[in-house]
């Protein structure tokens, strides 16, 4: 198909080079400028690893509560008066109970047959031929049944916390009963713009009270329930079912699980006992669970809180590691939520940023469920969590750290899997990620005299190695010499740099093949790789100044997701296929997509391709949806299904489990700087200014996506 390039708006919306890939207005809001900052990781985890793995081989120097060595981080004070909850989550009356069924993985035959859609920059969402898209929910409709309908110039918090949030990332579609024309979504709300939110935004001290809290409620997630279109393959938020729908926000409260809860790191002065935090921040990518419940990461916490120049000086260096400045009151960009609510001035309470960058459960087919942070899981910059039973029963949840330099992690659960619909299977399903085995990912190479940072292959013709995963806790017991269990969760990094393992290049989402047990990690880009004083290229990463990113596959030894070691290989290196320094497993690059900045994976119900989002494209093009097969003659073949709007990041995706659907989230659309609201770079959806959402594409012809 032939696609117009589409016209340019204004001179000034061009990319910042200080940002790499993205405008410097996307890096000022989503990630509060980290590029602009050192890179949080300065370990030197070779010398670290030698150490430690032979303790850990041998069981000997492990540490219970207690000893605290040189690189543990003091507990502080618990802080002091003033830091008030905002209200909790808004529900009612619950979807029908029956639980999530599952996809039919395996089950299609799997064949790409679409035409790849050319690179654009179109203010638009583009598919192929043969197939149509819609908006299923925008930024401001309704989810409660008392929302009251959007108003741009009439916004408020009380509104706001019962209607569709600001930039939707993960998209999870859940089974509603056995109606298979009607299903529940679940959506993150990562961050907001206030310079496309509001009308002459001005910020910091000069913002409004009620923008502040407007912007506090945009954050979190949503739960909505939707219905199917005419039988079709589209679908939208269902306006006469919505006593199941849900909004959680930064005042939403939570319950922490597993062995941190109670430690000293967790206690506040709103929360003594150091058990229930409230809110949820930056949440990124996540997954829906085998047993019907969804997992969310917050990522970028750091950036909301001000105060760390007046933290006790014991819990600065695990401040500074978590990208948190220590050296001043606040940055000029801040949002300064603490002039709404003391707690995120960390002068006053220093321990609340450790009450974020967790993984959340959520409980979808439970409006009135209390939401939990699964200490067990670790804390970082989580990009997201996707969960995968072992052949035992265990849960096995695959995690990055969506950092430059930064690792993979790996938690295995103590309890078992119960199948079934029984409350007593439903109850134990609910505890299973409360205590288990935390593991982080130390990789070997192949070829490692060979890799020279230019992208070229070695003379095996792969990058590829064996690796392990470097337990850093077992159930209640910290397997890291100078580091008491509570320290290792809250502080999870510092666990990682004193193992050893191994840094790469941005590892965002990290996903379970459903259908043959494969892990397929999306490395975003890394364009500190190489540079003075920062770590070379190595076979994983085997580009210096990396801003196109790569596709790392993992196989668990034995086919066994609980095994500690495991077999590697990077089936896909990004960027332009006329650029020798890419790789498409071996399949002729003159037929593939380019494709750069890989953000978010996922799999089809045939579990035979990867479907792979895009954020941050540095080819000059719309960000998008591609798709490759995994295994035979076309494995490597990259294509492009869709593109998102101009100045849009592509999140989800997400591939319905009949195969009729894929739904992708259009985040940040004329995110773009130099806009704002009255003078935007995008009008998508609606023709008057940008406003994420979800939306879903099908095929016009009723059959399998993709085909």
């Amino acid at each position: 198909m032939t696609v117009p390039q589409r016209r340019r708006l204004l001179p000034l919306f061009t990319k910042d080079v200080r940002h790499a890939n993205r405008s410097s207005m996307t890096c000022r809001f989503r990630c509060g400028n980290a590029c602009d900052h050192p890179v949080p990781n300065e370990s030197d985890n070779e010398y670290f690893g030698d150490i430690v793995n032979e303790a850990v081989a041998s069981r000997r120097g492990v540490l219970r509560a207690g000893a605290v060595g040189a690189i543990a981080i003091g507990a502080g004070v618990a802080g002091v008066a003033g830091a008030t909850p905002a209200m909790a989550a808004e529900g009612a009356e619950g979807f029908e109970p029956l639980l999530a069924q599952g996809a039919s993985y395996g089950k299609h035959d799997g064949v790409l047959a679409f035409r790849a859609i050319p690179p654009n920059t179109l203010d638009k969402v583009i598919v192929p031929n043969g197939y149509d898209s819609a908006v299923v929910i925008e930024w401001g409709d309704k989810v409660t049944a008392d929302a009251p309908e959007f108003d741009i110039d009439d916004q408020s918090a009380w509104a706001q916390r019962r209607q569709f949030g600001y930039n939707n990332d993960f998209v999870g579609v859940l089974p509603y009963g056995r109606d298979r024309d009607r299903a529940i979504l679940v959506a993150n709300h990562e961050y907001t713009n206030e310079i496309l939110m509001f009308r002459s935004y001005l910020g910091g001290d000069a913002a409004p009270l009620e923008q502040i809290e407007i912007a506090m409620a945009a954050h979190g997630l949503s739960v909505v329930a939707l219905r199917r279109i005419d039988e079709t393959g589209q679908w939208r938020a269902d306006s006469r079912n919505r006593r199941g729908n849900r909004r959680i926000h930064v005042g939403t409260k939570f319950e922490f699980t597993g062995p941190a809860v109670g430690s000293a790191l967790l206690k506040t002065a709103a929360d003594s006992r150091g058990r229930n935090p409230y809110g949820t921040l930056n949440n990124c990518a996540g997954g829906v669970t085998p047993w019907g419940t969804v997992l969310s990461g917050e990522e970028n916490f750091n950036q909301y809180f001000t105060g760390g120049d007046g933290v006790p000086a014991a819990d600065k260096p695990a401040l500074a590691r978590y990208g948190i400045d220590t050296t001043k009151h606040h940055a000029a960009d801040n949002r300064r939520f603490d002039r709404v609510e003391a707690r995120f001035d960390l002068t006053k309470h220093p321990h609340e940023a450790n009450r974020f960058g967790w993984i959340v459960e959520v409980d979808p087919y439970d409006p009135h469920s209390t939401p939990k942070k699964h200490t067990a899981l670790g804390r970082f910059k989580h990009e997201g969590a996707n969960a995968i039973l072992a052949d035992d029963g265990r849960a096995v949840v695959y995690m990055g750290d969506d950092e430059r330099f930064d690792y993979m992690y790996k938690f295995v659960s103590d309890r078992r899997f119960k199948p079934g619909d029984s409350r007593k299977a439903r109850e134990n399903n609910l505890r299973l990620l409360e205590s288990g085995t935390l593991y982080v990912a130390k990789l070997e190479y192949t070829s490692a005299g060979e890799i020279d940072g230019s992208g070229r292959l070695p003379s095996d013709g792969q990058f590829n190695g064996t690796g392990r995963w470097i337990p850093i806790v077992r159930g209640s017991e910290s397997l890291v010499p100078g580091m008491t269990v509570d320290q290792v969760l809250v502080h999870t990094r510092l666990a990682g740099d004193a193992v050893g393992a191994t840094k790469m290049d941005r590892p965002e989402d990290v996903q379970p093949n459903p259908a043959t047990g494969k892990i397929y990690a999306a490395l975003t880009n890394n364009t500190d790789r190489g540079k003075p004083g920062k770590p070379g290229a190595d076979e994983a990463n085997p580009r210096n100044l990396n801003k196109h990113g790569q596709i790392f596959e993992i196989t668990e030894d034995n086919g066994n997701q609980a095994s500690e070691t495991f077999t590697w290989d990077v089936p896909i290196v990004c960027g332009d296929p006329a650029d020798p320094a890419t790789f498409f497993a071996g399949f002729d690059k003159t037929k593939v997509s380019p494709i750069s900045c890989p953000d978010n994976v996922a799999f089809d119900a045939s579990g035979k391709n990867l479907w792979i989002s895009t954020d941050g494209n540095a080819l000059g093009t719309n960000d998008g949806l591609f798709a490759v097969p995994l295994t035979g003659p076309e494995r490597g073949f990259v294509r492009q299904f869709l593109s998102v709007p101009f100045g849009a990041e592509t999140c989800g995706p997400f591939v319905h489990d009949d195969n009729k659907t894929v739904f992708v989230a259009v985040q940040h659309p004329g995110e773009v700087t130099g806009a704002t609201l009255d003078n935007p770079a995008s009008t998508w959806p609606n023709g008057d200014y940008a406003k994420p959402g979800v939306v879903c594409s099908w095929r016009l012809d009723g059959r399998d996506v993709g085909r």
